[in-house]
């Protein structure tokens, strides 16, 4: 007689206590490792990496990790007329970064020029950006269990803001 152990998430199973890690559905996991690690400690270090300085006239915008085609590069949002200033620091806030994170995680970075009284969202990156939302969101609304699809919405909520 053969038995069917949990087979939606994972082949084994596991006894006593588990990590929340081990628990999120394979789908989720993937979102996470492919977007979440870098970028988020990229925010919540960006003071420390760039400096005082420059930490008042610039923000990272997005991340985008190496494939065969290209390689992995951050986005900067800059205030205009201070494109020079981080254009001389530029190899400094790589070198920070690889040493932070350990290994090369940043190879290249891109800037992105805005007024501080204009918003840099086109029409069209606020409708794709919606989009990729609600398909997140539907999956999240699949999940039977509560306390994880609660904690996954507050994790959302705390991406959106960021």
């Amino acid at each position: 007689m053969q038995f069917k152990n949990n087979t939606k998430q994972r082949n084994t199973v596991i006894q006593g206590l588990r990590s929340f890690r081990d628990t999120l559905p394979k789908n989720v996991k993937k979102i996470i490792n492919k977007k979440g690690h870098i970028y988020s400690e990229t925010l919540n270090n960006w003071k420390y990496l760039v400096g005082e300085k420059l930490f008042k006239i610039c923000y990272p915008k997005s991340f985008k990790n190496s494939n065969r085609f290209g390689v992995s590069t951050l986005m900067i949002m800059v205030k205009r007329g201070h494109e020079v200033d981080l254009e001389y620091s530029k190899k400094d806030i790589i070198d920070k970064m690889n040493v932070f994170f350990g290994y090369s995680v940043v190879e290249k970075l891109k800037f992105i020029s805005f007024d501080h009284n204009q918003n840099i969202v086109s029409p069209k990156e606020k409708k794709e950006k919606n989009v990729t939302i609600k398909k997140y969101q539907n999956k999240i609304k699949e999940i039977k269990n509560d306390k994880i699809k609660k904690s996954l919405m507050e994790l959302t909520k705390v991406f959106k803001k960021k």
